[in-house]
């Protein structure tokens, strides 16, 4: 890993460490849900824009999923802003959430961790057919950790979407390495 990208990857860390355990136990799943499901959508947008130019893009699946759900990823916004403001007293929300973003953008940057372009395109498909709140938020929490979870750690809580050739199993590591 680069320094520039392990600079990233910490700073990316941190910040969520920070705001997850600075905040009360109980405001800590909305947060985390919210967190989630803004999570999924910018990595969804930076991977698609990634694969664009192969045989497997999926600009507009991703497109699809964000229509198809976007009650719920401007609710997490929403949630985030409003947890910024509370928590932190930001002034300005909405540039805390930007930059965020950006963070989170960034650790895609070189494409996902772990699913190829042809399997986000899968992923995507299936998750613009979901409209879901706390589906999308265990699907994102899967999708999301920085290494692919195993069949031991996943297999007992872990949901189910389709994929062509059987299920993928879904869970979430949160004690996933950045």
């Amino acid at each position: 890993m680069t320094r520039q990208k392990c600079s990233l990857a910490i700073t990316a860390f941190a910040s969520v460490a920070v705001t997850l355990f600075a905040t009360p136990a109980s405001a800590n799943s909305g947060f985390e849900d919210a967190h989630s499901l803004r999570s999924l959508d910018i990595m969804l947008m930076v991977t698609s824009l990634r694969c664009r130019t192969s045989a497997h893009d999926f600009q507009s699946d991703y497109h699809r999923f964000s229509a198809a759900n976007l009650k719920h990823l401007n609710s997490a916004s929403d949630r985030l802003k409003r947890s910024f403001r509370a928590s932190y007293g930001e002034s300005n929300p909405a540039r805390a959430l930007d930059r965020m973003g950006v963070k989170i953008a960034n650790s895609y940057g070189d494409g996902h961790p772990w699913l190829s372009c042809a399997q986000l395109k899968e992923v995507t498909q299936t998750l613009a057919q979901n409209t879901d709140a706390q589906s999308l938020v265990a699907n994102a929490r899967y999708l999301l950790s920085a290494e692919r979870p195993t069949p031991a750690t996943s297999a007992q809580t872990a949901p189910r979407i389709a994929h062509g050739q059987g299920d993928v199993q879904i869970s979430y590591n949160l004690n996933a390495g950045w």
